[in-house]
């Protein structure tokens, strides 16, 4: 049996689909399913929080470990969004699944769930932390400026984490309601 790698049709949408996607646009609208552009500039507030959370812990644990001046400036950790909100789909108060990527020597037992945990705790935007260790995707869940967040942590086989932004500089959500 061979397979082809052809498209079933390369057909642009007909004036009925763009009128029906228009007025399921307008419903969907209209429902409340979409948030809004200062909801959406909310979450992204509230991810650039979290990552400068994060980073400072990073950069913590690296001076607690007896790393060089350079080695702290450099430390870094790395916030990664997946699942709805990744993809646009998420609807108004949906939450934020979000992977933490730290350096090796930076370990989710002891440093997520304990030192991280107690960092949360403190912080007065944190509300409802729960952490999660034994779940079978080991995850800290909470609130953060009343934004439900669920944070994973990996770390990576290196020492440095380099720099990524959360988005590339020309990137659009989806589906933001202007």
């Amino acid at each position: 049996m061979t397979t082809s790698n052809k498209p079933i049709s390369l057909a642009g949408p007909v004036d009925a689909d763009v009128l029906r996607t228009a007025q399921l646009n307008k419903f969907l609208v209209e429902a409340g399913l979409y948030e809004t552009v200062e909801e959406s500039a909310r979450r992204e507030e509230v991810l650039g929080e979290l990552d400068k959370i994060v980073k400072d812990w990073v950069k913590q644990l690296t001076s607690q470990r007896g790393y060089t001046d350079q080695m702290v400036e450099e430390a870094n950790a790395v916030l990664f969004t997946f699942g709805s909100y990744r993809l646009g789909v998420h609807g108004p108060g949906a939450d934020i699944d979000t992977l933490c990527v730290g350096p090796s020597y930076v370990n989710r037992e002891e440093d997520f769930f304990i030192v991280l945990h107690e960092i949360l705790s403190q912080t007065e935007e944190v509300t409802h932390l729960q952490p999660v260790p034994d779940a079978h995707v080991p995850v800290m869940k909470f609130k953060f400026h009343g934004i439900s967040i669920d944070l994973l942590y990996a770390s990576v086989s290196l020492l440095v984490v380099p720099s990524v932004s959360l988005y590339p500089a020309n990137y659009v959500h989806p589906f933001v309601c202007f």
